[in-house]
């Protein structure tokens, strides 16, 4: 029986976790990890509970980071010596298992290679996400309600809190509209990949005839603003409607006029909010989702400036940029990274890890050559 010979898969998973641990910086990692324990460890720090969210939501993230990288290392000796066990036993079943703690190995290392490249100014932070149905009538509507699955699903396998906080339903099937925070660190830099037009192609079930139908919904991705750097809205830049809640629900949602809309008169930016049973929760947490939004309105305001000084860049995130193809094939291909899968009823089950993992190295790649 031939010998197992994996010193070239382990030498290079040893380099390239080597170079994810130096963009890391573990001993700093270390550090920021006992100075948030001291601070969470404060009797008085609930006293600003927005404060302590953020120490133990950070807490939870860095230490999580230092577990998994020394998992990863100790996994690594271990398999190079169940190689060496596996060789010496010449036995078949200590080989194949040795190969498959490789392809884990592997997969759980590329993951960690690609939250290294979330560096950018809001890629820690938490994420407000919005999708919209486009053109397509009911198909459009009711594929925008299972993009909102899609990612809910998704936030609920990474054990990320999700709080929806607008949802506006459509007459026929499906939302014309939802809004949803999902709070966890590095939120935003994960998601926003996911931003865009996205395509939906399938038999359509709205029509008498079964004819194949197109349609499209929008998902826009900003950064939470935290509370240190809130933007400042005047007054007299707002407009405040109150309304009746609309849809599913319980005691009081829709029987008084709790729901709540601002509208930023500069920029035109509306945003809504009737989760709450209160008035004054849904206004403070509609504020939120403008503050955010019009933090990302900068972002952008900023990077178009950066852009017009070094020259134009052919990579357009407004555009289509995901095809969920239900018929005459399965398939779904993201067509900036031509990553794709021939399973669109596991990525509608919130599989998206292959999805969003290309799409962040594709945005690394296209920011390097810009």
């Amino acid at each position: 029986m031939a010998d197992l010979d994996l010193t070239q898969e382990i030498r290079d998973l040893r380099a390239t976790f080597a170079d994810i641990g130096h963009v890391v910086d573990v001993e700093k990692l270390a550090r920021e990890v006992l100075e948030l324990k001291e601070q969470a460890s404060d009797p008085n720090i609930w006293d600003d509970a927005a404060n302590a969210q953020r120490v133990t939501s950070a807490l939870s993230h860095k230490q999580n980071m230092i577990n998994r990288l020394e998992s990863v290392q100790s996994r690594l000796d271990d398999l190079e010596v169940l190689v060496e066990l596996a060789n010496d036993a010449a036995d078949a079943s200590v080989q194949s298992e040795a190969k498959s703690e490789l392809e884990s190995l592997q997969k759980l290392v590329s993951e960690l290679e690609v939250q290294t490249l979330l560096n950018g100014e809001y890629d820690s932070r938490a994420a407000v996400v919005t999708i919209r149905s486009g053109a397509g009538g009911d198909d459009a509507t009711d594929f925008a309600e299972m993009l909102m699955r899609m990612y809910l699903r998704y936030a609920e396998k990474q054990k990320m809190p999700v709080q929806v906080l607008d949802t506006s339903y459509a007459e026929g099937a499906g939302i014309k509209s939802a809004t949803f925070e999902i709070d966890a660190p590095f939120a935003f830099g994960t998601l926003s990949v996911e931003a865009g037009t996205h395509r939906l192609v399938r038999m359509s079930p709205f029509n008498a005839a079964g004819k194949r139908q197109t349609s499209f919904a929008a998902v826009e991705v900003v950064p939470l603003v935290e509370q240190t750097e809130a933007i400042e809205i005047p007054e007299n830049e707002i407009r405040i409607d109150v309304f009746r809640s609309s849809g599913p629900g319980g005691q009081s949602v829709n029987t008084t006029d709790s729901a709540v809309r601002i509208t930023h008169l500069p920029t035109g930016t509306v945003v809504s909010c009737q989760n709450e049973k209160s008035q004054i929760q849904n206004k403070a947490a509609a504020m939120r989702v403008l503050q955010s939004r019009l933090l990302e309105i900068r972002r952008r305001e900023e990077e178009a400036k950066k852009k017009q000084i070094a020259g134009d860049v052919k990579a357009s995130w407004g555009e289509q940029m995901r095809s969920y193809v239900l018929a005459p094939y399965q398939m779904v291909k993201d067509l900036r990274t031509d990553y794709e899968v021939n399973n669109p009823s596991a990525v509608f089950d919130g599989d998206l890890d292959g999805f969003i993992a290309a799409g962040i190295r594709w945005r690394k790649q296209t920011q390097l050559g810009a």
